[in-house]
């Protein structure tokens, strides 16, 4: 079977048998298709040590349309597609370079954008009307912090779900795995007083209006000057109206950060741990497979580590 054939065998069987989402697998297929075009071969026997050798040379000095260079952590996504088809391959015991023998590189160290007590303060009061944008919006901005979503989990969200009597619920993370998921007070109000205003039957939790206008903030999904009318079960924000609206709300609040859906998600997690939550019980809320992948909010625990150095080390005895 050729290489071609045994892709899509394998982008298949991870929508079925490893239940992936369609994101992940777009992506596979870019890098898996990105490595076949360069290497020109058809049989799984010509992947060898030098030829993944060459290729990541290749992805290292490839640029773009505008000379710009591939990231280190994407360049690194590519081998990492390429080692899990590689141990499908092996899975299928068909005759291929072991995956073990490719390495992926290091990652550069992320800078983590979050947001200081007092900017979330700021932004979570710029959301103070008591339309129903207004009261949507104050919601979308509070679950956000207090639950630590993905943006994606947030628009996937029903009513049904979430239960704010108990202020729990669970939600749907990458790789289909389940967390509960916790909501603060502030959260709870804000979602309670939404909801009241809510007049459709719309499953989603938060929705557009059924009238949509040519806001350039709320990302009601329009142009300028043009309006439509929605019916009932198509009123579910996108993933692009909940950015606009972060960055609204950041602009109106005079936050001079670039703040995005997943700062929330950043701040989340960094008033966590600034506050004493162990890293263990983080990675579980935020729904990380890796303590490695929670590890980036360690700039939280050595400023910890340093205040516990200034204030014990070189004391007299």
């Amino acid at each position: 079977m050729k290489l071609q054939e045994l892709l899509q065998n394998f982008l298949e069987y991870l929508e079925i048998e490893k239940g992936r989402s369609q994101k992940t697998i777009e992506n596979y297929h870019h890098y898996l298709s990105r490595f076949l075009g360069w290497a020109k071969i058809s049989d799984p026997k010509d992947i060898t040590m030098d030829l993944t050798k060459k290729y990541r040379l290749y992805l290292n000095r490839l640029r773009d349309a505008k000379g710009k260079e591939l990231k280190k952590i994407t360049q690194n996504y590519h081998v990492i597609a390429l080692r899990n088809f590689l141990k499908y391959l092996a899975r299928q015991d068909i005759k291929t370079l072991s995956a073990e023998k490719i390495e992926v590189g290091k990652n550069p160290s992320q800078i983590i954008e979050f947001l200081e007590p007092e900017e979330l303060e700021r932004l979570l009061s710029s959301a103070n009307g008591a339309d129903f944008k207004s009261l949507r919006d104050k919601a979308i901005l509070e679950l956000l912090f207090s639950a630590g979503l993905r943006v994606s989990e947030l628009v996937n969200l029903n009513r049904e779900q979430v239960n704010l009597k108990k202020q729990e619920f669970s939600v749907k993370g990458k790789g289909g795995k389940i967390r509960i998921v916790f909501i603060s007070d502030s959260a709870r109000f804000a979602i309670e007083k939404y909801l009241d205003k809510r007049t459709d039957f719309d499953p989603a939790i938060f929705t557009r209006t059924r009238t949509t206008s040519s806001s350039p903030f709320q990302g009601e999904d329009s142009r300028r000057g043009f309006k439509k009318k929605i019916n009932d079960g198509d009123l579910r924000l996108t993933p692009r109206s909940i950015q606009r609206i972060v960055k609204y709300y950041s602009a109106k609040a005079g936050l001079m950060k670039n703040v995005h859906p997943h700062t929330l998600r950043h701040s989340f997690a960094t008033d966590l741990l600034a506050n004493g939550a162990d890293i263990r019980s983080v990675q579980a809320m935020l729904g990380h497979s890796s303590i490695t992948t929670t590890q980036i909010y360690t700039h939280v625990t050595n400023q910890q580590l340093k205040e516990i150095h200034k204030k014990f080390h070189g004391k007299k005895k």
